[in-house]
Order: C-alpha cells, then sequence, then structure tokens
C-alpha cells in the first residue's frame, strides 16, 4: 500500500510540475489562464485518472471479485469538461479573437495530465517538450514568417465635410494598405460621418505611418486601428 501512495505522490507531483512550466510561459505572455490554471488543470486530470487507475482500492479486500477498469471513460469526460474551461479563455472584440493559443494549451495540458495519471511517463514528458517548443519557438518563427497584417479602422469626420471615397481611398493606399468591407455610417444624430473597414498590409509599421498622418489632420475628428489574430 505504501508503494502506491509513493506512485501516486509522484504521478500528481509530475503533474504539478508540467502544468505549472506550461503555464509559465503563458503567464510571462500576459495571458490569463496562466501558472496557476494550467497546473491545477494538469493535477485535477492527473487526480481523475488516479481515480480510475486505482479504482480497486476502492473496495475492502473480499468485497468483490474483480473491477473492470477502463481508463477511456474518464479521459473521455476530462477532455469534454476542459472543453468548457477553455472556451473561457476566448475573447472576440471586434474583428478579433483572442486566446486560442491559451485555450489549445489549456487543452493539451489537460492531456498531459492524464498521461502523468496513468504512468506514462515517457510520452508525456515528450509531448511538454514539444508543447513548450510550440508555445515559444514557434512564436519566434511566426514573427519572422512573411504575413499580412489586418486591423479595423474606423475615421470619422464632420457629415457636412467628409473625405470623400476616393481621396480616402488614395490615402489608405499611399500608406501601403488595401480596403475590404468598406461601409458607411451617421453618427451622433447625423453629426458624424464614419468610414468604417478592414485594411490589410505587408509591413505593420504602415500602422504607424498612417496613424501618425490622420492625427495631423484637422479634418479628422476620430480614428481607430484595431489590429486582429490571436
Amino acid at each position: 500500500m505504501n508503494d502506491h501512495y509513493l506512485e501516486i505522490g509522484v504521478r500528481l507531483l509530475i503533474a504539478l510540475v508540467i502544468g505549472g512550466m506550461i503555464g509559465l510561459e503563458r503567464s510571462y505572455h500576459g495571458r490569463p489562464a496562466g501558472f496557476r490554471t494550467h497546473a491545477l488543470v494538469c493535477v485535477a486530470s492527473s487526480l481523475l485518472m488516479l481515480v480510475t487507475v486505482y479504482e480497486g482500492q476502492w473496495f475492502a479486500p473480499g468485497k468483490m471479485e474483480r473491477v473492470v477498469v477502463d481508463p477511456t471513460r474518464m479521459a473521455q469526460g476530462i477532455m469534454t469538461g476542459i472543453g468548457f474551461l477553455g472556451a473561457g479563455v476566448i475573447m472576440k472584440d471586434g474583428l478579433s479573437v483572442r486566446g486560442l493559443t491559451t485555450a489549445a494549451s489549456i487543452w493539451i495540458t489537460a492531456a498531459i495530465g492524464i498521461l502523468a495519471g496513468i504512468g506514462f511517463y515517457f510520452p508525456a514528458a515528450v509531448t511538454t517538450a514539444l508543447t513548450l517548443g510550440t508555445l515559444s519557438m514557434f512564436r519566434w518563427i511566426e514573427a519572422r514568417m512573411p504575413s499580412q497584417f489586418y486591423a479595423h479602422h474606423m475615421i470619422r469626420f464632420p457629415s457636412d465635410a467628409p473625405m470623400p471615397e476616393m481621396r480616402f481611398r488614395q490615402l489608405i493606399a499611399d500608406h501601403g494598405f488595401s480596403i475590404a468591407n468598406l461601409s458607411y455610417r451617421m453618427s451622433g444624430e447625423g453629426k458624424y460621418f464614419e468610414y468604417q473597414m478592414v485594411i490589410r498590409t505587408q509591413e505593420q509599421d504602415n500602422t504607424r505611418r498612417l496613424s501618425e498622418t490622420l492625427s495631423k489632420m484637422d479634418s479628422v475628428l476620430e480614428f481607430r486601428i484595431s489590429p486582429t489574430g490571436d
């Protein structure tokens, strides 16, 4: 029995360390689900799997002849429940969706906790290394890969003196952007005229240039450039 207690303690400790390592990466980058969340998710997953693995310990000797163990049923339940936790960190703000990577890290942390709970240490260690590598190294690779930068753009003019659309399109093009989904809006009980759109460019620094130009224009009452992405 003492050997069982030692093994249970080791598995829970391994799950705590692994979850904490993944959570530290998320905390470092300012994500809402960080060190404590990932550590608890991993330990909880490991603990629930231990309930199944040590099912035979639930009953006193001689009280039952055979215990049927099916760890996969518990694993399925854990992963289903983790889906609700992951959904809680996904936030949508306009066209921006944030938290998808953190939700995925919570999900895989739960899977690693299951592996630690059943004592499957080698795949747990490999998966931990791959997860940390993905969250850290892939960020570096992603930042250096050529990609288009998207942003939601709103600009407001007085309703009696809006910038003509062709001139506005030329202004955006001169700063290296192209426009998608341009829409028009009157607001403030007819006092303001707004252009709303999605803009895209190959160079993220174009956003700074466009912002500086708009801030110097007297006809612009207000503008907003909101980057999209995770």
